[in-house]
């Protein structure tokens, strides 16, 4: 156990407003403080690097507070601490993001120090071996019960989970993978580097019949990042005795206020006898061990690397954000704060 007194400046991030349609910067604001000290039991955490995702809009519209530091996954490295689990240099994934510095205790949800593996990037344990890595996992082996030789489609296909997801389904043994991504550049990187059988622009037209064009045959699993005319395109293509995973519905997160279209086919589920669950990840944390188990020895090899797009600096956290909302990255996107 080491006590260390803390120097310098803290900064938090928090929601000033609440966003009416597509957030804008000027919902946030940024506020200073000296670093804070340790308390029995606790440490203070220099954060490196601030996830930002899909499911903080729609924490934006009620599930954060107005004036108070933002909640979300970092990873940052120990500068003092009062708690004899954690050493000065230890490195600590935890839920207190949308900061430079941050407080925990050990135990607490989402507090685990980052485990020693040679070869693995930092950036792994934000996004593959982070909260996306996991939501990716659970759904495919709890949700849908996937298995080798199996036709999958995944929308919003190049963000983090949809990455992920392509990734872990090829390791699984999946016959075709397709996804829907939202620009020709991405669709291009999807077969072209993420292992993808077929992918389509949503733009180009009713999703369904781009879905039933790259998969005239139809699909016997989907991971649904997006909802809407997604799930009802992907009903539609789904065989007999399909599975749907819902991840998230980001087509629907900047309309809170307006009831969501319902897709039109739903009957389909009982007329298919089509199962669909969504996915939670935080039901899941036993299933973390497994996960490294299964993806550590491919990031060693090289065989898998990390699907992120960093951008640098607290001071642009928020664009960060909005850009992600944007569909501006490929894979996870990730703040940098610090090396």
């Amino acid at each position: 156990m080491t006590t260390q007194r803390t120097t310098g400046t803290a900064r938090t991030i928090h929601l000033a407003a609440r966003p009416q349609g597509f957030p804008t910067p000027d919902l946030f604001s940024v506020h200073e403080a000296p670093v804070p000290e340790p308390a029995p039991g606790t440490a203070v955490v220099e954060n490196l690097y601030l996830s930002v995702d899909p499911y903080h809009r729609e924490e934006m519209d009620s599930g954060w507070d107005l004036g108070a530091p933002r909640e979300g996954r970092a990873l940052g490295r120990v500068i003092a601490s009062r708690a004899p689990e954690l050493a000065e240099g230890d490195l600590v994934l935890h839920r207190e993001g949308w900061r430079t510095h941050a407080v925990v205790a050990p135990g607490d949800a989402g507090v685990r120090k980052v485990p020693s593996y040679d070869g693995v990037p930092l950036t792994a344990y934000m996004s593959l071996l982070g909260g996306t890595g996991l939501t990716a996992y659970v759904a495919l082996t709890r949700t849908l019960e996937f298995r080798a030789g199996q036709d999958l489609f995944v929308s919003a296909a190049a963000g983090g989970v949809g990455t992920a997801v392509g990734r872990f389904a090829r390791l699984l043994g999946a016959g075709r993978i397709i996804g829907s991504a939202g620009t020709p550049a991405k669709v291009a990187r999807l077969t072209g580097e993420l292992g993808f059988d077929a992918a389509f622009d949503y733009h180009d037209g009713p999703v369904g019949e781009l879905l039933a064009k790259a998969a005239p045959d139809g699909i016997d699993a989907y991971v649904d990042n997006v909802g809407g005319d997604h799930l009802e395109g992907a009903i539609s293509v789904l065989r007999e005795h399909g599975r749907i995973a819902w991840v998230g519905a980001i087509s629907q997160y900047h309309s809170a206020h307006e009831p969501p279209a319902a897709p039109r086919n739903l009957f389909d589920i009982v007329e298919k006898s089509l199962r669909l669950e969504g996915v939670m990840v935080r039901n899941y944390p036993d299933v973390m061990a497994e996960l490294e188990e299964f993806l550590v020895p491919h990031l060693r090899s090289g065989l898998v690397v990390p699907d992120v797009t960093v951008v640098d600096g607290f001071e642009r956290t928020v664009d960060g954000f909005l850009g992600m909302l944007r569909g501006e990255n490929t894979g996870k996107m990730l703040i940098r704060i610090a090396d």
